[in-house]
């Protein structure tokens, strides 16, 4: 139910680091793309959770928090689903710009 919270503070992170970071260097030449999978994902998630009926527009939005120990059980999907997602989004990226790599390809 808030899986998708882990990815969006990373997509959020990405953007902010793409807009005012460094310019140069391996990892900004190929951030855009980091930051494209992390937003897809990000929203393909919330979606799929507001048609299962995990998400709500009205507070509390995570339903549940709604229910007596609800923040435990968020807090640990968050822990055992939302971050082994994010590190496997980024290790599939960094392969990714690797292999799109023009000088590392090059030979």
């Amino acid at each position: 139910m808030a899986c998708f919270v882990v990815p969006l503070v990373q997509a959020i992170a990405t953007s902010a680091l793409r807009k005012w970071g460094r310019k140069d260097g391996f990892v900004s030449r190929h951030l855009a793309s980091l930051e494209l999978m992390l937003w897809g994902g990000s929203v393909m998630l919330i979606v799929d959770h507001i048609l299962n009926g995990e998400l709500s527009w009205r507070f509390p939005f995570f339903t549940a928090l709604g229910q007596s120990g609800g923040a435990q059980v968020m807090l640990r999907e968050m822990l055992s689903v939302g971050l082994p997602m994010s590190i496997v989004i980024t290790l599939v990226w960094a392969v990714y710009a690797y292999v799109k790599e023009p000088e590392l390809t090059a030979n």
